[in-house]
């Protein structure tokens, strides 16, 4: 383990850094936004342009790291991404907001594509599960400890802004400073979405819908949290038990999945997700029972994209798992992208808690149609089920990083 820390522990320092600086940026957006005065349709038209612009950036980051290689377009988009986070500071407008959002999305997602590349690079074929599951940590460690930077706004309002300026800026360091060799031009490669559907229905339909649900909570999760009286700090530790929640259940319910028909899983999380969302807007009251209803939530819905792409895998060859996974990738943003506007309108309509009535119906449609694909399709015989691996929702290069097929295979 220590040789694996050691092989990537500067990639490893600089994604921790990134993700502090840039994971709480949507949370702090939002709240900004609703004590301003503004809609919640408003809010969630500027977590709308976050998510397209990660869904654009997917697309073109390959071409700008293949032109001018990944320390200089890394250092670009760190940059770029740093003078956007205090440009907030300027002026409270959600015009100009959701433009700066656009511009973060597109920067993140060249972002991953230099980082994930440099650990294609730097893992082996014997510690690659490894290096993708110290990946995740550093990712999600990030962003659940960032999301304490919005209590310094107690003193100085722009001071989260400040200091999400400076870890970015920061981040740059590591890259930049190293003597690692420059990883091979990455390939961009990604499954035509009709393609994609034909090998997996459950599986592209589910990504997609993983991103309405997940691209509405992480938009306007923090206006829910304000609006049923918790306050800055409190926002902080829901959206972060919803982020640990998510780390702690990948496992042991993808563990399951690879025992099982991996689609009764996929049903049954996203059944209990629907569950989860119903009591919230039911009957969840106070912190505590907040709090724990966050890490449910977070436990489930984290687990569904890392399903979804093992069970597409299951119906695929090795050599189409990198381009399924990047079709997949671009499900999920598409979805995460149109997620924010409907979930707001529900909010407009029915106060704060309309946001989990959205994902519940999200949530309640996947059953129905995960249910009749049960029923139409046979399962995946167990032996040719690949082993399942958590996996982030960022580039297909991820897909790289797990074990090769014949070390996937149970």
């Amino acid at each position: 383990m220590l040789q694996n820390i050691r092989s990537v522990g500067t990639l490893l320092l600089a994604i921790f850094m990134l993700m502090m600086g840039s994971g709480f940026l949507a949370t702090l957006v939002a709240l900004r936004l609703q004590a301003s005065g503004a809609a919640a349709f408003a809010v969630g038209i500027v977590a709308m342009a976050y998510f397209a612009g990660l869904a654009i950036g997917s697309i073109l980051a390959f071409s700008v790291v293949g032109r001018v290689g990944h320390i200089r377009a890394f250092a670009a988009f760190v940059s770029l991404f740093s003078a956007t986070s205090i440009a907030y500071a300027i002026a409270l407008d959600p015009v100009f907001w959701a433009l700066l959002r656009l511009v973060d999305g597109l920067c993140m997602a060249g972002v991953f594509v230099c980082l994930e590349s440099w650990l294609n690079e730097r893992a082996r074929p014997e510690n690659r599960g490894a290096v993708l599951a110290l990946y995740m940590i550093a990712l999600y460690a990030g962003q659940a400890i960032g999301q304490f930077l919005l209590n310094l706004g107690h003193a100085w309002p722009s001071m989260p802004f400040i200091a999400a300026s400076i870890l970015l800026s920061l981040a740059v360091l590591p890259v930049a400073l190293t003597r690692m060799p420059t990883p091979p031009l990455p390939q961009g490669r990604v499954m035509r979405l009709g393609r994609l559907y034909a090998a997996s229905p459950l599986g592209a339909v589910g990504a997609g819908a993983t991103g309405l649900m997940l691209g509405a909570f992480y938009g306007l999760g923090a206006v829910f949290s304000r609006g049923s009286g918790l306050t800055d700090a409190g926002t902080a530790l829901f959206m972060s038990a919803t982020i640990l929640g998510g780390v702690a259940l990948q496992w042991p319910l993808g563990k399951l999945s690879d025992r099982l028909d991996r689609r009764k899983v996929l049903v049954a999380c996203f059944g209990a997700s629907f569950a989860i969302c119903l009591a919230i807007v039911l009957g969840a009251q106070g912190r505590a029972e907040l709090m724990a209803a966050g890490g449910l939530f977070g436990g489930m819905s984290f687990a569904l994209y890392p399903l979804c792409v093992a069970h597409t895998n299951d119906h695929l060859g090795a050599e189409q798992r990198v381009s399924a996974t990047g079709g997949l990738v671009l499900v999920y943003a598409l979805g995460a992208a149109a997620g924010p506007v409907p979930a707001a309108l529900f909010m407009d309509i029915g106060g704060p808690r309309g946001l989990f009535l959205f994902i519940a119906l999200c949530a309640a449609l996947v059953v129905v149609f995960a249910s009749y694909r049960l029923v139409v399709a046979p399962p995946v015989p167990g032996e040719r089920q690949r082993r399942f691996l958590p996996l982030p929702r960022t580039t297909p290069l991820t897909a790289k990083l797990a074990p090769s097929s014949r070390e996937a295979r149970r």
